[in-house]
């Protein structure tokens, strides 16, 4: 009796052990591909979609990144569209409202390669040290 309740314990804790192994992966290459997606690296589709009607109401497509600091009902779209002469980029910022009956999917457009194993982490200077406008 003793064996039996032993060898399902330990099963279990294999099972669990293991399923964590497979998680992690998954993890990392989702963390890096937000990442990526925020440093408008990667081509999305954002659909808003009725779902009373059935209706697509707006489609964005492009190297978009959905706003982090959304409240709740509402989501912030930045999208690169470009780059000036200096160099610096371009970018559109859209503000949508969401309801009960109106959702969004964001569908990634290509494949992206990112690592498994290694997390992903941009330092930019340009971030810490204020550009100072003079007039």
């Amino acid at each position: 009796m003793k064996r039996v309740a032993v060898s399902i314990i330990a099963a279990i804790l294999l099972t669990v052990g293991l399923a964590s192994c497979t998680d992690h992966d998954s993890d990392v290459v989702s963390a890096n591909l937000s990442t990526a997606a925020d440093q408008f690296q990667i081509a999305r589709r954002i659909v808003f979609y009725n779902g009373i009607t059935g209706e697509y109401m707006l489609s964005i497509e492009g190297l978009c990144a959905l706003g982090n600091n959304d409240g709740p009902k509402e989501l912030t779209v930045v999208c690169k569209i470009g780059e000036s002469a200096n160099g610096e980029g371009q970018y559109k910022k859209h503000f949508l409202g969401l309801s009960d009956n109106v959702t969004y999917f964001v569908e990634q457009l290509e494949a992206a390669r990112v690592s498994a194993y290694h997390y992903k982490v941009i330092f930019k200077p340009s971030t810490i040290i204020p550009d100072v406008d003079i007039p």
